[in-house]
């Protein structure tokens, strides 16, 4: 990941996918309002095999701006979120079903900061590149009953039969 200087006056910088962090290696995203059932939601996630269905990678970082690549392969369950910073996605490869509209590559969608939201990959998954206001945010999970989390760990246990072996739709970006 190309991380621009601290120095707001950078003007260019050069990134490399093969160099970039993954999601969790790179600490750019905090969880944040997580209570006891998202808390206990995300692991029974986490159990049916939730990473094993997205690939997210920080390609570009510096103050007020940041460049991730997301990978979710087919069904993969996002749930409904927000950030704290506004993001606008690209869709590179795939398609993915965003409340009723279908979006495929070269379609994207603006989400304002705080604004929830989720959608579902179709069923060759998708690949969006995420550009966003911030360096620095936070997801907020909103489902906070047991039976959304129950839901959403029954849809990774079922969607994960399927992953098994998917290679993202750009032919090879995440790899």
């Amino acid at each position: 990941m190309a991380t621009a200087a601290n120095d707001v006056e950078t003007r260019f910088a050069i990134y490399r996918a093969a160099d970039a962090p993954g999601l969790e290696e790179s600490a750019i995203m905090e969880m944040a309002g997580v209570t006891p059932t998202i808390q206990a939601g995300i692991e029974a996630a986490q159990a049916e095999g939730a990473a094993e269905g997205d690939h997210v990678k920080i390609l570009f970082s510096m103050p007020g701006m940041s460049l991730t690549y997301a990978w979710f392969k087919s069904g993969y369950p996002l749930p409904l979120h927000s950030h704290n910073a506004d993001c606008l996605y690209y869709i590179i490869a795939g398609t993915l079903r965003l409340g009723t509209e279908d979006l495929g590559p070269g379609d994207g969608f603006f989400v304002g900061c705080d604004v929830p939201y989720a959608y579902t990959p179709g069923p060759n998954g998708v690949e969006v590149l995420e550009f966003r206001t911030a360096n620095h945010f936070d997801i907020r999970f909103k489902g906070n009953t047991k039976a959304f989390w129950d839901k959403t760990a029954e849809a990774v246990k079922r969607e994960k039969v399927n992953w098994a072996g998917q290679k993202p739709p750009s032919a090879g970006f995440a790899e």
